[in-house]
């Protein structure tokens, strides 16, 4: 006997978790949960963050400043448990009040300035360092609409695509095939560009790359969601190409290592303080 369909209640209500893997989490309220204040490192930047696609983007960032020589950019990376419910700690809630990862604390001025959401963290520290975000008004331009395009683009694969083929309690057909028809349209939105040039805001990597390689790079190479064959990846050569070539960049792979706590052994640095937890 099949299910009665789904009637939305006239005013909705928060009534029990609704199952899946973060439903424990999940809630409709704001603000912190607990007090806790966060650790504190002797670098100038401290970023509290986790190795999923959005907290990588920083930290990958962080290791191409430093690997250009830009000492300003040292950084301890605080590892933020998001099953545990780190986020919602009164420290944490004060630097980000969205409660989401990745969050930064610059220290190297005064009074520190907090950012928040990935995005605008690559823009301050591009400005900041004057690095990966071209100078010329045109190209920066570019570069600035693939890294908006990503910001606004990624909760379809992520939110959409991602919880309901693997994280929701149940597979619902019309959710899937909704958010998988958006991802692959994404895909060839990206494949097209990428047969133009060879990065996202022309012909050198920038922020735009750095924040797009973690969800759709990952992707199509079958680090994402284990939907390589589901989404027939093989058929956007150009985003292959593009992401295996950034797959290859020393700073790339030292940045996804950090804040990561599981895979292989080797690949997880749960908190990084110094190069050294990098070697």
């Amino acid at each position: 006997m099949s299910k009665p369909p789904y009637v939305p209640p006239k005013v909705w209500t928060f009534e029990a978790p609704s199952g899946g893997q973060f439903a424990s989490i999940n809630r409709p309220v704001a603000g912190p949960t607990h007090d806790k204040p966060l650790p504190t490192g002797k670098h100038p930047l401290q970023l509290y963050s986790l190795a999923t696609p959005n907290g990588v983007k920083v930290t990958i960032l962080l290791e191409e400043l430093l690997a250009l020589g830009h000492g300003g950019a040292e950084y301890d990376a605080w590892l933020i448990r998001i099953g545990e419910g780190d986020q919602f700690g009164s420290g944490f809630v004060q630097v980000n009040p969205n409660s989401k990862i990745p969050a930064l604390l610059d220290r190297s001025v005064e009074p520190p300035v907090r950012v928040f959401e990935s995005g605008a963290i690559l823009l301050y520290l591009a400005e900041k360092f004057g690095a990966f975000l071209p100078r010329d008004l045109a190209a920066r331009t570019e570069t600035l609409n693939w890294l908006f395009w990503q910001m606004g683009s990624a909760p379809y694969l992520g939110g959409g695509f991602g919880h309901f083929y693997v994280y929701a309690p149940e597979k619902f057909e019309y959710a899937i095939n909704r958010f998988t028809m958006e991802a692959k349209r994404q895909l060839d939105v990206l494949d097209r560009r990428l047969g133009e040039s060879a990065y996202l805001g022309g012909d050198t990597y920038s922020i735009a790359d750095i924040a797009v390689w973690p969800w759709y790079g990952q992707l199509v190479r079958g680090n994402l969601y284990g939907a390589a064959e589901f989404l027939a990846v093989h058929e956007y050569a150009n985003v292959q190409r593009w992401a295996e070539a950034i797959a290859q960049r020393p700073a790339v792979q030292r940045g996804t290592r950090v804040n990561r706590t599981w895979g292989e052994e080797a690949s997880q640095v749960a908190e990084r303080h110094a190069a050294s937890d990098l070697a």
